[in-house]
């Protein structure tokens, strides 16, 4: 089996032509780093590259695509919209393509109250095995043929000061994370679980801070071994720690459409184990050129 994961696109606005006033003021915030730091340039042709891994899907017949949040810049409709509308049909149907909410997408109190990444993408967010859930709809579990299944984390909460993007989960959802694991019918299935911070850093320590995932060593304990992955963005760095007895594999899509740094993994199951994966940048000419790839 093989899945495409991606993370942390950013569909951004085009802030300069929007009222300042209904943005409200943690965008204000945001401005100077989209519009004067280069962040708004380096994610303008996002939606192209959205759409170009999604084409990969197809081209490697991938059997999901995952996207570990972080769809937006600051959770605007326009850009909830532009993203739906990069995923195509993969986007509309929950047995090929799993997507979580970063914290860019709770990025204030009105886009959380209005629900709005649920509006665009609630129906990515149903379980296979809805007795697992704990906090509203996670954990949620998505069965992937007979060799496989999804378990959808949030680690997206809304901060009191933006800017300080620490993430949890929570005990409720890791207990229903716990009882996922132990689900005889779950059996000889890999078990890949999406969620948007990361645990750990590309050097192997916990990720701690004002950035990091606050239970990321609760989660990994409780997934040993090569039958579990999890599958994060946040930090936009790409990489992967291989399983151990003690802790999973660990893959880090970094950020799939920032400029100059495109890329996503191409992850394979065989016999209900996560067999490694590949790192591939999407073709970003028009002529469609091959994407790169590098195994690890």
């Amino acid at each position: 089996m093989r899945f495409i994961h991606c993370s942390d696109v950013h569909l951004t606005a085009d802030y300069r032509r929007l009222a300042p006033r209904p943005l409200g003021w943690r965008r204000w915030l945001a401005l100077p780093e989209l519009l004067l730091g280069g962040r708004a340039q380096a994610y303008a042709r996002a939606a192209r590259t959205l759409s170009a891994i999604v084409r990969e899907a197809k081209t490697h017949d991938a059997d999901h695509l995952i996207l570990s949040g972080d769809l937006t810049a600051c959770a605007l409709d326009g850009e909830f919209q532009a993203a739906r509308d990069a995923l195509g049909e993969w986007g509309e149907d929950r047995r090929r393509c799993t997507v979580i909410p970063g914290n860019h997408d709770v990025y204030t109190p009105g886009s959380v109250r209005a629900a709005r990444f649920e509006r665009y993408f609630g129906h990515l967010l149903e379980s296979d095995l809805p007795e697992h859930r704990r906090e509203g709809r996670y954990p949620f579990v998505r069965l992937v043929g007979s060799g496989a299944a999804v378990v959808g984390l949030c680690s997206a909460r809304l901060p009191l000061v933006p800017g300080i993007s620490r993430g949890f989960i929570g005990r409720a959802q890791l207990e229903g994370l716990a009882a996922v694991v132990a689900d005889p019918r779950l059996a000889g299935r890999a078990l890949l679980v999406v969620v948007h911070h990361a645990p750990l850093t590309s050097r192997g320590e916990l990720a701690t801070g004002p950035w990091g995932l606050r239970d990321g060593a609760a989660l990994c304990r409780l997934l040993p071994g090569s039958r579990h992955a999890v599958l994060h963005g946040h930090i936009h760095q790409r990489f992967h720690h291989q399983a151990t007895g003690t802790g999973p594999h660990l893959f880090g899509a970094g950020s799939s459409t920032f400029a100059g740094h495109e890329g996503y993994w191409l992850i394979d199951v065989e016999q209900g184990r996560v067999t490694g994966g590949r790192m591939r940048v999407p073709p970003m000419n028009d002529a469609g050129v091959q994407a790169s790839e590098r195994r690890d």
